[in-house]
Parts: structure tokens; C-alpha cells; sequence
């Protein structure tokens, strides 16, 4: 149980990186808001993370 713990927050870690070097602050500031969003049961938080995760992944395609 506690590697599966830690290569998931590696993982998430990593993917915060790609997100921050891809799509700057806009980007972490989306990511954080979305994790901070589904930790606290929050639909709107997390919505609105999503959202403008998903702005910014059409944005660059």
C-alpha cells in the first residue's frame, strides 16, 4: 500500500511539472484548483479547474 501511495504522488507531482511547463501559471493555478476542488468535495472549485484546464488543452491544440 504505501508504494502504491507514493508513485501516485509522483505522478500527480509529475503531471503538476508538465502542467506548469506547458501551460504556465494559468495552468498550475487550474491544477490546483481542480486537486483542491475534489479533496474538499467541492463541485464548483473543482468545476472551474476543469474548465479552464480544458481552455487551455484546446488553446494549444
Amino acid at each position: 500500500m504505501p508504494f502504491i501511495a507514493i508513485a501516485l504522488a509522483a505522478l500527480a507531482m509529475g503531471f503538476e511539472q508538465l502542467v506548469q511547463w506547458r501551460y504556465g501559471p494559468m495552468g498550475l493555478i487550474a491544477f490546483v484548483a481542480l486537486t483542491v476542488g475534489i479533496k474538499a468535495r467541492n463541485t464548483v472549485i473543482s468545476g472551474i479547474g476543469a474548465v479552464i484546464l480544458v481552455m487551455l488543452f484546446a488553446q494549444s491544440g
